[in-house]
């Protein structure tokens, strides 16, 4: 990442290729409670792609892809954990509602929207890193055009003979050595921040389009691909601005990165990766299942899934970057299946999703340690969060498996709404906190078992709880 040169291979996360499934398992197991077989299945599906990459490509095309589907009620992690195996393997990542491609309701988006999605995420991906790489190079160019415009360069004039000062026959200091001295001493001000409160006038690049173009539902990539298209057409205008120094600074820094970057890199580097690293969660996958009608909307619902079919299976995508092939993509779709059951889904599709996992639902104890083990446990978020305020609060053990009882209780009472639930609790607990922590004299909370009873103890005695949690 220091090196300024752009790399001719794809970068690959240097720890990927030692994770073995039990660690991916483990660095899972920092971020989401429970859940073990589903930890277990993302992270076999993880380590078959890293080994598929290594066959011979007749091999390769032979095997079919681990895409998973995991079954279980909102809120117990599923797209956690789909979430943290990106991160984890550096991948570029794209949630997606299958509902969203149905036409009940409203015009429905196209399917291979999403491989075009998920690579323009790989191309920002990419070119961010890309960015850093080039960053040294360009603050320095940057700096440089800054002091051009402070110190304009003086105007060259031949000399035929070292000018002498007329008494003491010294020779004068030229005009370019004058001009690199103060030069300098503009440079050490400027690194010192001692220039960034003044202006400076400095022109930036303003691409502008003269014909618009009529947007309406399903015809966002249209407009985009046209804008693009027709905006190479029309050269970019300058246009003055008056800027704080550090402003203008680190708008020209940003000006030369964009010109050391080499777009034809990096468009073949994201198109690799979302080829070869790329997964897509398809979410709410049972809202698109059921059994075929000669009417309504399951008519549409099964059109979705024999158009994501070709898609799950392994097809190439037209993309403003070039074609991008789906055959190596990992797909991880997800459902409840309150109502309908994976096999209501087309048989073809189900083929296509050969590992199947069942979450299962939360308990108090899960509650407990959702609050209080993970990296970004909540109890921890909110203790930083109220910590801004310079208040330090504290909860008891008591308190914590207090509310970890009353969160399954309220999911019991009403929607299920899994770990979720743990968010509207803590908001409802810590309402008064949040407002009054800015004028607390006292700088020390401790939120104890009597607390959690004395504020929830409403939503307790209700029946009706909708009053107080949706």
């Amino acid at each position: 990442m220091k090196s300024v040169e752009t790399p001719q291979s794809l970068p690959t996360p240097e720890t990927l290729e030692s994770l073995t499934p039990r660690q991916i398992v483990v660095e899972l197991d920092r971020y989401v409670v429970g859940q073990r077989n589903a930890k277990r299945m993302v992270a076999i599906a993880l380590r078959t792609r890293w080994r598929m990459q290594r066959l011979p490509e007749h091999l390769q095309n032979d095997i079919i892809p681990k895409n998973i589907i995991m079954i279980g009620p909102t809120g117990v992690g599923k797209t956690e954990i789909s979430r943290r195996l990106a991160k984890l393997s550096g991948a570029p990542f794209l949630k997606v509602e299958a509902s969203k491609f149905t036409e009940v309701g409203y015009v429905g988006r196209d399917v291979e929207s999403l491989v075009r999605d998920l690579t323009e995420l790989s191309v920002n991906i990419v070119k961010a890193e890309h960015h850093e790489q080039v960053q040294e190079k360009a603050k320095s160019y940057g700096e440089e055009r800054l002091l051009d415009l402070m110190l304009p360069p003086p105007t060259a004039r031949p000399t035929l003979e070292p000018q002498h000062d007329g008494e003491n026959g010294q020779e004068e200091a030229s005009p370019t050595d004058s001009y690199m001295q103060t030069r300098e001493k503009l440079r050490a001000q400027l690194l010192a921040g001692k220039l960034d409160a003044r202006n400076v006038e400095i022109e930036t690049k303003e691409k502008s389009i003269p014909i618009g173009v009529i947007s309406n539902v399903g015809m966002e990539e249209i407009e985009s691909n046209l804008r693009e298209a027709l905006g190479g057409l029309f050269p970019a205008k300058r246009k003055k601005r008056t800027m704080r120094i550090d402003d203008a600074l680190k708008t020209l820094i940003q000006e030369e990165a964009q010109k050391l970057i080499d777009m034809d890199e990096v468009v073949r580097l994201a198109v690799h990766k979302v080829e070869q690293t790329g997964i897509v969660f398809l979410d709410e996958i049972d809202k698109i299942a059921g059994k075929e009608r000669s009417s309504g909307p399951d008519v549409s619902r099964e059109g979705v899934q024999r158009d994501l079919l070709p898609i799950v299976e392994g097809c190439a995508v037209s993309t403003k970057y070039g074609i991008v092939k789906t055959d190596h993509i990992l797909f991880i779709a997800a459902g409840a299946f309150h109502v309908a059951k994976p096999s209501d889904l087309i048989p073809e599709l189900q083929g296509r999703f050969p590992i199947r996992v069942e979450l299962e639902a939360l308990s108090k104890d899960d509650f407990v340690r959702i609050l209080t083990e993970p990296n970004n446990a909540l109890i921890t978020q909110y203790c930083a969060l109220i910590g801004a305020e310079g208040v330090a609060l504290q909860f008891t053990d008591d308190a914590v498996k207090e509310i970890a009882e009353i969160a399954v209780l309220v999911n019991e009472r009403s929607e299920n709404i899994g770990a979720r639930r743990l968010f509207t609790i803590l908001e409802l607990l810590l309402d008064e906190v949040s407002f009054e922590a800015p004028d607390l004299i006292e700088k020390m909370l401790s939120i104890d078992v009597a607390y959690v009873r004395d504020r929830l103890k409403d939503i307790v005695k209700d029946e009706d709880l909708s009053r107080y949690i949706l």
